[in-house]
């Protein structure tokens, strides 16, 4: 295969040393058991959240579709990274081939794009459904819904087309250490013995479009929304207005925010620790955080999980 000599051509050896976060620990075992609970939390939670959204019929609606969306996405995102560094420490091996960390890359960067047009798209949703609601059966039908998931995969893939087959065909003649937990392209850039100013410039800029494209988006739907919220008469409707596009901005905060650092601020302000650190946060904490966010703040969701666990009556024709 072609991309088994991305590598080859400049060194004798493939492969790279994944350092970890665990070299840097005073207790790795520890550390090491923590994260796995962590993974299992992830992989539950959002597993749990898809199924019961797909199970519940009140739930097949626009918005619990893209949010089924945003777990699908969180559960190959923490799979990515994190079953090889858990499976790293139980061997004592940190050793990634190049095309395995080729791999690992174009994955990361397809899911991490995709995620960032979804927080996109469900602003728009929220948009068309504060702003226009009686419009909105018509602008989100099952059609456009499936459109719209369907640009948000098809552009996530076109980052990682962009950026992976280029950041692996550098020459690595440095150390083959990558001061990270997975192969994520400033940490595999850095190892480069080539120029890669030019390269760097030009990543930049296609994560500025990429941040900036769907930040703008997201920011004209809000504005639209408090605009419209603003003259609500009711103060109850702008009571449930608020609550839901809430957690849809404690996402879009999360993730926006640990996005602009990595991909955005200057090398002179990263170190490998600053780095891991925070991708500790958006890789393995988020996909935690955000089935808890959509489903512990809301009454449907949360009715439909006593449903499914038969403690309870659900969706009560009263509930509001």
């Amino acid at each position: 295969m072609e991309g088994t000599t991305w590598m080859a051509n400049h060194s004798g050896r493939s492969e790279f040393i994944l350092m970890g976060i665990f070299s840097q620990s005073q207790h790795p075992t520890l550390l090491g058991m923590v994260i796995f609970m962590v993974f299992l939390m992830a992989l539950s939670g959002n597993t749990i959240l898809i199924l019961l959204i797909c199970s519940e019929a009140r739930l097949h609606t626009p918005m619990y579709f893209f949010i089924s969306q945003l777990s699908l996405m969180d559960v190959m995102y923490i799979s990515v990274t994190v079953p090889k560094m858990l499976m790293d420490r139980v061997t004592g091996v940190n050793i990634i081939s190049a095309p395995g960390c080729g791999m690992q890359m174009f994955l990361y960067l397809t899911l991490a794009g995709s995620e960032c047009f979804l927080m996109a798209t469900m602003a728009y949703d929220r948009y068309a459904a504060i702003c226009h609601p009686l419009h909105y059966p018509v602008l989100m039908n099952n059609r456009v819904c499936v459109l719209l998931a369907s640009g948000c995969w098809l552009l996530g893939s076109v980052d990682g087309f962009m950026l992976t087959p280029v950041t692996m065909t550098f020459p690595f003649c440095r150390s083959r250490e990558i001061h990270h937990f997975f192969c994520e392209v400033p940490a595999v850039v850095k190892l480069s013995c080539s120029d890669t100013s030019m390269y760097e410039t030009l990543m930049y800029l296609c994560c500025v479009l990429m941040l900036l494209i769907p930040v703008t988006i997201i920011s004209g739907s809000y504005y639209f929304i408090l605009l419209t919220i603003h003259r609500m008469n009711s103060a109850e409707g702008r009571k449930k207005a608020f609550a839901t596009c809430s957690s849809h901005m404690t996402v879009v905060t999360l993730f926006y925010g640990s996005g602009v650092y990595t991909y955005m601020l200057p090398s002179s302000s990263h170190t490998p620790e600053k780095d891991m650190g925070l991708s500790v946060f958006y890789t393995i904490l988020t996909p935690v955080l955000n089935p808890l966010i959509y489903s512990l703040r809301n009454k449907y969701v949360m009715a439909a999980l006593k449903k499914m666990l038969n403690v309870g009556p659900v969706f009560q024709e009263n509930i509001k």
